[in-house]
């Protein structure tokens, strides 16, 4: 099974670029997008359901109705957050600040496990390069000049946060539920939501837009699920390490089919990555 977050890191990578193209190219209202993507995600996962439904008693209890709430919560912070930034600010002077989902992932799955022990493993074998790994896709993308406090930078801080907050308390219910009804239904909430509180007019998006919404809705559906199917199995750490990988994947799609250049520090700091996957696989 540890091959599945190698795909779920494509998937990651195709999704942000995918993402990246919707948002900047085609100039749509972030509110507007974020409603119709959770839309498409949804739609996606429909026909899915009659074959990896799993919904367990346990699911409904108090304490685990509040935790799917502030998972769709946050979940609906991060997105703002990150939906705004990207709508207003390059891309390429965010990456510092979305390159911190997996270090807050991994410091806060750390913090957990001194109260769900069971759920969070505190394996250093792991958590060591976990940490370097996280380091070194940080300081990739650090730039002389090239960092701006403003409120985009802040909100893309912000929306890495929360999002990492999101994955990290799903693992406490995640038993309950299979990995693909748990992101159909927090899918489907946060679009609930969406429709309630935007009212977005779907008629502004024309059939290209709604493709390049569908797919990258088929893509986070693949991650998603790989990554909660990953935590379920093989700890939230180790998954988020592999995970990792999402951005070296990024900078390979970006030599093949963009032409860009990938600089020094980049390939420094993959190489570092894949020697922190390799260590934890095979230590």
């Amino acid at each position: 099974m540890y091959y599945l977050p190698f795909i779920g890191a494509i998937a990651l990578a195709s999704g942000f670029m995918l993402e990246k193209i919707v948002l900047r190219k085609r100039k749509i209202d972030i509110k507007l997008y974020q409603t119709a993507s959770f839309l498409a995600i949804t739609l996606v996962m429909i026909p899915l359901l009659f074959f990896f439904w799993k919904l367990e008693s346990g699911a409904f209890t108090k304490t685990n109705l509040f935790i799917f709430f502030l998972v769709i919560l946050f979940s609906m912070i991060a997105n703002m957050f990150t939906f705004y930034s990207m709508k207003w600010e390059k891309v390429s002077n965010l990456e510092p600040a979305k390159m911190l989902e997996p270090l807050f992932t991994i410091l806060l799955a750390i913090i957990f496990s001194f109260f769900a022990i069971d759920l969070y493993t505190r394996n250093y074998k792991v958590i060591i390069p976990g940490i370097i790994a996280g380091l070194a896709l940080i300081f990739s993308q650090i730039k002389k000049h090239h960092i701006t406090f403003n409120k985009y930078f802040i909100a893309a801080i912000f929306g890495a946060f929360f999002f990492a907050l999101e994955l990290v308390i799903s693992k406490l219910i995640l038993q309950y539920y299979s990995p693909l009804t748990f992101y159909f239904l927090r899918c489907s909430a946060i679009f609930l939501l969406s429709f309630i509180i935007f009212r977005p007019d779907f008629r502004k998006l024309n059939k290209k837009v709604n493709l390049y919404i569908l797919i990258t809705g088929a893509v986070w559906v693949i991650y998603r699920t790989i990554v909660y199917y990953g935590y379920i199995k093989l700890g939230v750490i180790f998954t988020t390490l592999i995970i990792m990988l999402g951005p070296v994947f990024v900078y390979v799609f970006s030599k093949i089919f963009l032409k860009e250049k990938i600089e020094k520090r980049n390939i420094f700091a993959s190489i570092v990555i894949i020697l922190c996957v390799l260590y934890a696989l095979f230590s």
